[in-house]
Formats: structure tokens, sequence, C-alpha cells
């Protein structure tokens, strides 16, 4: 694609990527047949190769964003899926993430719009918020259709996918090094996150005995707060800068300490932020080197897992699992065969799903933010899960679990959640209440 920057523009490292990325770009049109907005809608603009021309527009002129192009980029689930496609090499996913930044910074959002958005950034990133919104939220649950009749569709959907029962954290703030069962092979962080640690701490307790069980020390280092994902999807790059620079900070210290042979994640959505932390904060004097050995040692829990090799399981079952590669998964880090690879290794029956490459509509705040395009994903992904008839549906990100989870009565559970039972841990909380598990 030919491009028209200025020198003086090309003096900026973002806007002389923006030119690397688009130039990169050969037209050929293979992303929309994977772009899930563009699979809904049929309109060129909700397709990457018509995103992409809005946001060369958009940087070229160098003006205020247009009302336009921000109603097709904030339809962008930042999926990933037409990267996966692209023959090219296009790196869409940081030219929109550069386009949300300058969206954020030019763009005067409607009141209600800038409402909802700095509502989310300021809950969703702090356990203490979040969990205090949640308990607050049980009580105008029942009154979501009425938020929806009045035309407040994300308030509404944030009612909808807030959980009646919002779980017990059983582990204490105090405790932050678990040892290893027997001899220890390795030391590893635990990224604790914000939303599932608030939401599903169960997860988090799973890795930790699963890890435990198979020899690793799990540090949960003391400070780690939110790796920076949400603000950072939506354009707030200060706030997601300011995330990104605290962790690398904890985690520093701890591999300057005792040392850490990797930095673990159970949210694909998270590992795929801090995997670029790197050239987030490449042009950083103070932290690039420091964010890039972070991005290096980060990996998902499903890909260290299949390096470190688990234990014999102790309760086989042959349960039959639908596997949902969550898109920062399969797309962001480019991990589809490791957890399936551990779900059958540890007794299950992994049954693949049809359009396993479109998103579930969840996409961090996307199924709050954009709850119509969201919800037809939602019953397309449920639709094509239920054709496999599963007894559980498993995946590696508490985004897709929050969302498929609202659309169906199939139980859905964290994957490490089945190996920590597989290998002598408990029975699954989602699964005993299902009926699941051992006669």
């Amino acid at each position: 694609m030919q491009t028209n920057f200025s020198l003086a523009q090309l003096s900026d490292p973002n806007i002389a990527e923006a030119n690397k990325i688009l130039r990169a770009c050969v037209h050929c049109g293979f992303c929309t047949a994977t772009c899930p907005t563009y699979v809904l809608l049929s309109d060129e603009l909700d397709s990457p190769r018509g995103r992409i021309y809005l946001i060369k527009e958009m940087l070229e002129q160098g003006k205020a964003a247009t009302k336009e192009t921000v109603k097709h980029i904030d339809r962008c689930l930042s999926c990933l899926s037409c990267m996966t496609t692209c023959p090219s090499g296009v790196h869409y996913m940081h030219l929109v993430d550069h386009a949300r930044v300058h969206i954020e910074e030019t763009y005067n959002r409607p009141p209600l719009d800038k409402f909802y958005r700095g509502l989310l950034a300021h809950l969703l990133p702090y356990p203490g918020r979040f969990r205090a919104t949640l308990l607050a939220a049980k009580l105008a649950k029942p009154f979501a259709w009425l938020f929806a009749a009045l035309g407040l569709k994300p308030f509404a959907a944030m009612l909808k996918l807030a959980p009646w029962h919002v779980e017990p954290i059983k582990i204490p703030e105090s405790q932050h090094v678990f040892p290893a069962e027997g001899a220890r092979k390795g030391r590893v962080a635990l990224l604790s996150g914000c939303v599932d640690k608030v939401v599903k701490p169960s997860i988090r307790e799973a890795a930790i005995r699963l890890l435990n069980r198979n020899g690793i020390e799990v540090v949960l280092p003391a400070g780690e707060g939110c790796c920076g994902s949400l603000p950072h999807h939506m354009g707030r790059e200060h706030d997601a800068l300011s995330f990104a620079k605290n962790n690398i900070d904890v985690w520093t210290r701890e591999l300057n300490g005792e040392g850490l042979d990797a930095i673990l994640v159970t949210a694909s959505g998270c590992g795929t932020t801090i995997k670029d932390y790197g050239f987030m904060l490449r042009t950083d004097a103070a932290y690039k080197d420091k964010a890039a050995k972070v991005s290096a040692l980060a990996k998902d829990i499903s890909e260290y897992l299949v390096k470190l090799g688990l234990v014999a399981p102790k309760n086989p079952s042959r349960i039959k699992v639908a596997y949902h590669s969550a898109c920062s998964m399969q797309h962001g880090q480019k991990i589809d065969r490791q957890p399936k690879e551990l779900l059958t290794g540890a007794g299950f029956v992994v049954r693949e799903i049809a359009e396993g490459h479109l998103c579930c509509g969840s996409a961090g705040t996307y199924n709050m933010l954009q709850s119509e395009i969201a919800g037809r994903l939602l019953s397309r992904k449920v639709a094509n899960i239920e054709k496999t008839e599963p007894q559980v549906v498993a995946t590696g990100n508490i985004g897709c679990m929050t969302q498929i989870a609202s659309g169906t009565k199939i139980p859905v559970v964290h994957t490490v959640e089945l190996l920590d039972w597989a290998t002598g841990g408990p029975l699954p909380k989602t699964l005993q209440q299902s009926g699941l598990g051992p006669p």
C-alpha cells in the first residue's frame, strides 16, 4: 500500500511503525473472510482492509478522528484473526492499537460513551473496586431489561454479565510463595490479574495447585497489578503504560532476587499484552530492556505445562470437552495445540468447534460497549459449541468464559481447572453444580 506521510510525521516512531505496517498490506482481502464483523455485517469498512484504509487516511491527515472512522474502529474486536490469515505479515494489532490512541487523544466522544468507557477503565483494573461493584450490581441485575429499554445498552450488558454470586478469595493477600511438592523443578511468577481474581478466583487456586503438584514453586509478587490490557485496548495509553511499568518493576525485583524461570498467565488476553511490553516500551530508555526481558519470560500457562510435562492423571475421565481457543490465544499468541494436547493427555475427549477462528464476542470490554454485535457472535459461537454435544466447555481466558457461560447451560471452566482435577485436585465447583464428575 502506498503511503504519503511527511518526513516530519515519520520522525514520530509510532507513525514510522504505522507506515511500515501500512506498506506491507497488498489489498488482497484474504482477511475479510475471517473477520467476525465483516462476516456478520458485510461492510468493507468493518473489515481489516477497510479499517486499514480508514486508519491510513486518519494518520496521514494528522487530524482529529471523524465520527465515521471511530464507529468502524470501535467495532473492531482486536481478535487478530486477520493476522493469522494475512499472507503478507501485516501487523494489524500494532496499527489498530495506535489508531485507538489517536482516537482517544483527538475525538470528543458523546457524554454517555465517554462515561461508560471511563467507568470500565476505573473499575475493572482494580480488584477491590471491581469486587465491590459486582456485589452492588446484584441489586440492579434484575432490572437490566429496563436499562436496555431506556437505551442504556452498555449498562444493561454490564449487569447481564455480572455474576449472581461473587466467589470468596481464599488465598490470603499476605501469602506470596507456594512451595513445590517434592524436588523443586522451577520457580515461576503467576499473574493474579484483576478480573479473574475477582470473578473466578478458583482459576488461580487451581493453577497454583497444579504447578506445585508438578514440582514448580509459585510466587505471587507483592505489588503486582493489572497488566494494562483493558486500558490499552481503549486507547488509554498513559494508564496502560503505567500498569505495565509497575509490573515490570515488580517482576524485575523478583528476577534479581530469587529468580524466575517464567512469568505465567492464565488469562490469554493479558498474556498477549505482556508479551508485547517490549514493543510498547521500545522508545522508553529506562524500561525498554527490562520490558523486553519480561516479554521474553511471559508464557501462557498451557505452553509452559506442555514443556514441563504433567504427572499422570489420578482422576482419568472420558468427559467430552469442547475446547474454545480464545482469539488472544490462537491469533495473538499463536497457541492452539498445547491446551488440547494437555486435555487429551489428562484423559478428556476433546471436541473441535466449527468456526473456531471466529471470536465469541467477549474481546475485553467489547461485549459491554458493542453488545449487539457481541450478542450475535455469542449466539453463533454457542450454536457451534452445542453441535459438538460436549459435557463441558474449556477455554483459557476469563472473558471468553464469562461470555460463553452467559449463552449456554453447558458448564464452562478454565483449562487449568480440568487439568488440576485430573491430576489430583478437587472437582471444579462449576462441574459439581452440573452433576458432572465421578459416579
